[in-house]
């Protein structure tokens, strides 16, 4: 196992936009420096958040099973943490990066070093601040190789690029945010979308930093997508080219050759681009998948361009891909349940099958009451969300995990008492239901879970309030999809049409509109876990908890012990 030492410093006075990716190899001492210049976002030059002044920010490439530090400098104004998506820190949750429930946030003028323990990943992941919405500018790729002798499962590419989704605002993001928690209804929609942090030339503001690949005709290259916008899931496409993913969530997939693909907030791909069309230029794009009935949305589409290289003239204007509609459930629903596990000999892939523990729960919209019904929610009620009818509530005084490992606080900050099911179970996806079966109440309850056992999970949306798509995270594992569909959830029916062959293994998944998807692991990984919606609204609406699981009995399946410099309360 390798060690590596990152230097990262945060600073949350404003929001950085730098040119370059500064890039930092496995065995390379790297400093990650925070710094505030302007970015001109739709012609309105503002300073944004950044790490090492690069909006998006520096990636890290490391090798499977690989351990790195990063110390992480807090030179700004407000509080901060950072997560590490994907990244499953076996036994090592204090490193996890969501505030109040695995550390308290790193101050200004504080420091944390994070311990990053690589294990079984193996693909693209990616780091964000998991503090507020901060994340819509700090954010960055993770790129993480085989094992140093070991190749991919596919041809290797001329060459590698990170592709990363993201969404800008003409306003600041605290202060998108604040307005946000004050109203009670939906926040402000992005005024763009971007790639590479730009939102490309059909904006005249960002036509002379539109992202641009130049490829080689009869070169095949890997992309690597990464969705970090805060609210929206994308189409993505790329005009008279096919992509074929290899890979997701940094698990190997069998090759799956497609005109589009459908990335939620949260998720990564690895897809395949074989540059085998006339030389001339062509446009990448994305726009909003919006399942939502009614309200507005970001209908914009963000654009970088594939140039070929050589001498030719090429047309006047790049060609343009197709795109689904904006509300294509099917082809956004087909596109995800079309996706295998490689589940090869060096790849191979272990669904559990002697299910131990039993889980359903649903994730809604939903609302609370609002002083004098002046909020901007339905009736004037606060809009909300929950899982399994409970709207998480983040702890303020420490986190779940230290209380839980100290002892300190034990049943003050949390409660034991998650529910396996919903309180009340009714027709999940019907229309206009009843205004009572919409409202919730804010609790903190964790789901305590038994070191090694097997879980089934049955995640469900519901139509209360409004029915949307969930994209679900959770830490610290990754987990199969054995089913996935539309309606509400019929066990007996459904669960004979499992995949327990071949299923894709994820870290973030969708839940469709008014469906749900089952999935599967096994709770091998001690320490305190988030789970959560990836849509920032959803989840600072509630739609959240936390699993507690507990140490096995040998050394070598418990937690390991908190490093010395914890961030304060």
């Amino acid at each position: 196992m390798s060690f590596v030492k990152f230097s990262m410093f945060i600073q949350i006075l404003g929001l950085v936009f730098c040119d370059g990716l500064l890039h930092c190899q496995a065995l390379v001492h790297c400093t990650f420096v925070v710094k505030e210049v302007p970015y001109t976002r739709l012609c309105n030059t503002k300073n944004i958040l950044t790490v090492n002044g690069t909006f998006p920010g520096p990636t890290l490439y490391v090798y499977r099973g690989d351990t790195i530090f990063v110390d992480v400098y807090n030179k700004g104004n407000h509080n901060i943490t950072i997560h590490w998506h994907g990244v499953k820190q076996p036994r090592n949750p204090w490193s996890d990066g969501p505030d109040y429930i695995t550390q308290c946030p790193i101050q200004p003028g504080g420091k944390f070093t994070q311990k990053i323990i690589f294990s079984s990943e193996e693909g693209t992941l990616w780091w964000h601040a998991h503090s507020d919405w901060s994340r819509a500018t700090v954010h960055g790729a993770i790129i993480v190789y085989p094992k140093k002798g070991f190749q991919y499962p596919f041809p290797k590419p001329q060459a590698e690029v990170p592709i990363i989704f993201g969404e800008c605002w003409k306003k600041d993001i605290v202060e998108v945010f604040n307005e946000f928690l004050v109203k009670g209804g939906d926040p402000n929609i992005s005024d763009a979308y971007t790639i590479n942090g730009q939102p490309g030339d059909l904006y005249p503001c960002s036509k002379s930093e539109t992202f641009k690949l130049e490829v080689d005709h009869g070169k095949t290259y890997l992309l690597r997508l990464i969705n970090a916008a805060v609210m929206d899931t994308l189409f993505f496409s790329i005009a008279k080219h096919k992509l074929t993913v290899v890979a997701t969530d940094a698990s190997y997939t069998k090759p799956l050759t497609v005109n589009y693909l459908t990335i939620s907030p949260g998720q990564t791909f690895d897809v395949l681009l074989e540059a085998n069309q006339e030389q001339d230029h062509y446009y990448m794009a994305a726009n909003i998948y919006n399942s939502r009935s009614g309200g507005v949305f970001d209908n914009t589409t963000t654009t970088a361009i594939v140039q070929y290289s050589g001498n030719y003239t090429p047309s006047s204007s790049p060609n343009f891909p197709i795109l689904p509609r904006y509300n294509d459930t099917n082809s956004s629903v087909n596109f995800t349940g079309s996706l295998r596990s490689l589940a090869s000999k060096d790849h191979p892939i272990h669904v559990p099958l002697n299910i131990t523990k039993n889980m359903f729960f649903t994730v809604s919209i939903n609302m609370l009451p609002c002083i004098n019904n002046s909020c901007q929610g339905p009736n004037g009620n606060r809009l909300s969300a929950s899982v399994n009818n409970i709207s998480f509530e983040f702890p303020t005084s420490t986190s779940i995990l230290s209380d839980y490992f100290n002892h300190v606080n034990k049943g003050r900050v949390y409660g034991e008492n998650f529910p396996d099911e919903p309180p009340l179970r009714f027709d999940f996806t019907a229309e206009n239901l009843s205004v009572a079966l919409q409202m919730t109440s804010r609790r903190t309850e964790v789901k305590m879970l038994e070191f090694n056992s097997t879980v089934e999970l049955v995640l469900q949306g519901t139509n209360l309030v409004a029915g949307n798509d969930h994209p679900i995270h959770i830490h610290g594992y990754n987990f199969y999809v054995v089913g996935l569909g539309l309606g509400n959830f019929d066990k007996p029916k459904d669960s004979l049409r499992y995949n327990l062959v071949d299923p894709p293994l994820h870290s973030t998944i969708t839940v469709p509109k008014n469906g749900w998807a089952a999935i599967r692991f096994t709770a091998n990984n001690p320490g305190v876990w988030f789970m959560h919606c990836h849509i920032e609204r959803h989840l600072s609406w509630g739609m959240d908890m936390a699993f507690i699981v507990k140490n096995g009995k040998l050394p070598e399946d418990q937690m390991l012990p908190p490093p010395e410099d914890m961030p304060p309360c």
